[in-house]
């Protein structure tokens, strides 16, 4: 085949004019092509082409200023996008806060506070010079010449953060911090500092430095639960922000990095350490002088806040559980006058710390519940386990136990009640009840012996006798009427306290007794009133406790009786560790089957102790049996620590 000449061949139409239809026009290019082809052919206009390696240069010069200005305008419509975001900033939100409960003992101390503590508001002007010289020295020392971000600040802080290889300083002024307690969540992202800056930015331009500083202080954390500064200094120093000295003025500003690690209630050296420091940083800024600077340094600020034992906590949630739902609304703190004793709760705590650091108690798991109440039945101490750090478990209200044979007291009211007395005699000897078999503790029968005998001994199989003799319907009836709420069953074993109780609710139980045979209710609340936040007195009464209507619910003949017994019980009984020097105790022991838990149950017969019922439980949170341990022993030995340092101390 002959090879074609040139002049025959036909080019080969572009793709892109094969596509296009006849008489159609070209596609436009886009602007920024034009104009790039446009310079293009400017720059190459009379001129000798370009080295290659300045043509490099340009290309990369071209291409960063690209990149500078697309970056700037992506920037610039992000942050567009996060301001559209922004919450509403027409006015400054109000204070959400919860009202703060404040306890306090019948001494008129403060035994515990929950909530969020807040006091009055107070204007920067007002305070002494060295608080505001304090705080800007620590958090923002530029913060009279910025206009709401530190970009200084922000850069050291930075090369601070890339050196140390972790993140040490945040860069945050005082006003970026006051935007984001303002408007915006804790959380740590970009999208939320880029949003902090902006409301930073925008309080700058709305409010003055003074107006800034005042929100600041009157808004910011300050530990345990206080928010502002007035809050803060009446709950550590127990005075108002405007008496503030500078040591203490140092202590407050410290804590605002890290409330929670630096609150004197946490941990006093750290707290004192910061107040060192920033001592220091207020010399460095040319706040105070050298000397001023030594002064401070020389002597630290005093703590007069109630921090008292973790232990306390046990009664105090237990009172706050009780409080009447009448709190006047969220614009009012709330003050309660509670039933406990500060004196004798302090006693109860110490005592069951000391005998959980002897043996046989030291390192075990065993768990303990102690509640004291008077006749009336007002919670004067109550402590709930080992440790509230630990659990937060109320083992003296909350949790429910087999009382044993501290139960039996019921049993033997019903036979008083019956015609019984304390000389009357039964035969203690092994017993069979719809087939089951009482036993004896250690299988020790004593034959024909006197219901007091019987009682002081602990006889399980004359208790079993006397329930099925008087009618287990009537043990129940008598239970009922002395304050016991938890179900019963009228098993042939209701006599030996199979049934589970609370600590607190045997004590109640008791509490007739000892007082002359009236029923009372287990209560720690006495007064209630709302106050304006910051305020230390007066207010409006919120709820004040009726006077208890004295109701008899064990007759003169059978008091008499069940006290008789009660005091054979430490006489001559099973509870003889739980003897006075100075003073007759009544009682009764309690030791649940395989030594699962072990009770004394007590108070004194007679003047002494204020007329305290106190009860001390023993046992594991598992259920799990004791070595060696009953209702006479242990138990019976802290009652008696308890009851004669609370007799002392009267």
């Amino acid at each position: 085949m002959a090879e074609r000449s040139p002049s025959q061949r036909k080019a080969k139409p572009r793709k892109a004019a094969a596509k296009r239809k006849p008489g159609a026009k070209r596609k436009p290019l886009p602007w920024w092509r034009r104009l790039f082809a446009r310079l293009s052919r400017r720059s190459r206009r009379g001129k000798k082409p370009t080295a290659p390696k300045k043509q490099w240069r340009r290309r990369v010069l071209y291409w960063l200023a690209v990149m500078l200005v697309g970056g700037g305008i992506a920037l610039a419509g992000f942050t567009f996008y996060l301001a559209l975001g922004l919450p509403d900033t027409s006015t400054i939100p109000r204070q959400i806060r919860s009202p703060a409960i404040t306890l306090l003992s019948q001494e008129g101390e403060i035994l515990a506070r929950r909530g969020n503590i807040h006091g009055e508001v107070v204007s920067a002007s007002d305070l002494p010079p060295h608080v505001r010289n304090a705080v800007i020295s620590i958090e923002d020392r530029r913060f009279f010449r910025h206009h709401g971000i530190d970009l200084r600040a922000l850069l050291r802080a930075a090369w601070e953060n890339a050196r140390s290889g972790e993140l040490q300083q945040g860069g945050s002024t005082i006003t970026q911090q006051l935007a984001k307690n303002l408007f915006l969540t804790p959380e740590r992202s970009m999208r939320r500092k880029i949003r902090e800056a902006l409301l930073a930015v925008w309080l700058e331009i709305r409010l003055s430095k003074e107006e800034i500083f005042s929100l600041y202080l009157n808004r910011v954390y300050f530990g345990a639960g206080a928010y502002g500064i007035d809050a803060a200094a009446r709950l550590y120093f127990g005075t108002p922000a405007r008496e503030l000295s500078l040591q203490q003025a140092a202590l407050l500003a410290g804590l605002l990095q890290a409330p929670s690690r630096y609150a004197p209630n946490y941990d006093s050296r750290l707290a004192r350490e910061r107040a060192r420091l920033v001592i220091s940083a207020m010399a460095e800024a040319g706040h105070i002088d050298a000397a001023a600077a030594e002064g401070a340094l020389a002597a630290a600020p005093s703590i007069s806040m109630l921090t008292g034992s973790s232990d306390t906590n046990y009664a105090a949630d237990w009172l706050i559980s009780r409080i009447p739902d009448r709190r006047g609304g969220v614009e009012r703190d709330v003050r309660a006058s509670v039933t406990l004793d500060a004196g004798l709760q302090s006693i109860a705590e110490e005592v069951v710390a000391e005998f959980f650091a002897a043996e046989p108690l030291r390192g075990s798991d065993m768990q303990i519940a102690l509640v004291a109440m008077d006749g009336r039945g007002a919670v004067r101490a109550m402590v709930g386990g080992r440790s509230w750090r630990a659990s937060r478990f109320n083992r003296a209200a909350q949790a429910r136990r087999q009382p044993g044979s501290a139960f039996k007291p019921f049993a033997y009211l019903a036979a008083m009640e019956r015609g019984f007395t304390p000389q009357s005699r039964l035969l203690d000897a092994p017993i069979e009840v719809e087939g089951w078999r009482p036993r004896n503790y250690g299988d020790v029968y004593r034959g024909g012996i006197s219901l007091r005998e019987a009682f002081a001994h602990s006889s399980n199989a004359v208790a079993v006798s006397l329930s099925e003799e008087v009618g287990r319907e009537r043990v129940i009836e008598a239970a009922r009427r002395l304050g016991i709420r938890s179900p019963l069953q009228a098993h042939p074993s209701l006599p030996l306290g199979v049934f589970e109780i609370s600590p607190l609710e045997l004590t109640a139980a008791y509490a007739p007794f000892a007082n002359g045979g009236y029923a009372v209710s287990a209560h720690g609340i006495e007064e209630l009133w709302g106050v304006e936040a910051g305020r230390e007195g007066g207010g409006e009464a919120l709820y004040r406790r009726p006077p208890p209507e004295r109701r008899r619910v064990v007759a003169p003949a059978a008091l008499r009786a069940m006290r008789e017994m009660l005091r054979a019980v430490v006489a001559e009984g099973s509870g003889g560790n739980a003897r006075l020097a100075r003073h007759i105790a009544a009682g009764k022991t309690g030791t649940s089957q395989d030594s699962r838990d072990a009770w004394f149950i007590g108070f004194v017969d007679g003047e002494g102790a204020d007329g305290l019922i106190a009860t001390v439980w023993l046992g594991r949170d598992d259920g799990a049996p004791m070595d060696n341990i009953h209702g006479g022993g242990l138990p019976a030995e802290i009652w008696r620590e308890f009851m004669t340092r609370a007799e002392q101390a009267r």
